[in-house]
């Protein structure tokens, strides 16, 4: 008979902290129903807000939750909830100055822009080419400093498909894919095929050292005036995947850069979500 009564007591125990156990996941679970619905209501109004990547956003703010909404909903729509190099897309605005080039984001191999203009002989080496608006714009910004007594030339500008490709499998096969991806573009995914980035030197120095050189200070403090943008720096580095880079400038026009120096916008992907995505 005791046997029986113990039996009985360890069922009774053993229903009861398997209704304890329901009622706490049930619990659990409408508890975070709710935050993914306050998070969803909180999220709706910002601008930029995408229905399609709503399952993201809830991910990525579980993940980041040092990140106000208005990030999470950036950074996703940016792309970097994933990894470099997978779910890419064609290039958006392509053949127009507003063009987005970078990890998630490929040109076709065939892609040459259709008004290259060579830049003024005495502010590049070796034939380097821009779109014309650009390169308008990249001869007036190194006159303008030559007048201030820097020098800034023009080392690397338009690249093709197939320049890029041999670059970067060289810096593959030098340095392995894992490392040549934090500072060379895979084909297709390089500015420079757009015809509307250049690197720079100073003529003395190395391109590599140009970050240490008045005519990069100048170059940080007024390039916006001239439509450029410094594209990687260490800052946007989780963002465009690309180490700094202080001689790598990018031609988006006065207005663009001018905006993005005023609301101290670091790369040019938050720019492109918060302003031109549609």
């Amino acid at each position: 008979m005791l046997h029986l009564d113990k039996k009985i007591i360890i069922l009774i125990t053993s229903i009861m902290i398997l209704s304890v156990s329901i009622i706490l996941g049930i619990k659990s679970m409408t508890s975070n129903d709710g935050q993914k619905k306050d998070l969803i209501d909180s999220i709706k109004n910002i601008k930029y807000y995408k229905e399609a990547n709503q399952s993201r956003y809830i991910k990525y703010q579980k993940e980041n939750l040092n990140l106000n909404n208005d990030l999470v909903v950036l950074y996703v729509n940016i792309g970097i909830d994933k990894d470099f190099y997978t779910d890419i897309k064609p290039s958006l605005r392509p053949g127009t100055k507003e063009i987005l080039v970078n990890k998630f984001y490929v040109l076709q191999s065939d892609y040459i822009p259709n008004d290259l203009e060579e830049i003024d002989d005495e502010y590049q080496v070796g034939g380097k080419m821009l779109v014309s608006e650009a390169a308008a714009s990249f001869n007036q910004m190194a006159k303008k400093a030559q007048q201030e007594n820097l020098h800034i030339r023009a080392v690397s500008a338009y690249r093709s498909y197939d320049y890029q490709d041999n670059l970067y499998h060289r810096y593959v096969n030098r340095d392995g894919q894992t490392k040549a991806d934090t500072y060379s573009a895979r084909p297709g995914h390089s500015e420079h095929q757009t015809g509307l980035a250049v690197d720079v030197d100073n003529v003395t120095q190395t391109f590599d050292n140009f970050g240490n050189t008045e005519e990069a200070l100048w170059m940080r403090a007024n390039a916006y005036k001239y439509g450029f943008i410094l594209r990687y720096t260490k800052e946007n580095e989780f963002i465009t995947g690309y180490q700094e880079e202080p001689w790598h400038y990018r031609y988006v026009g006065v207005q663009i850069a001018s905006k993005m120096r005023e609301e101290n916008i670091s790369s040019y992907e938050e720019y492109y979500f918060k302003y031109l995505d549609n």
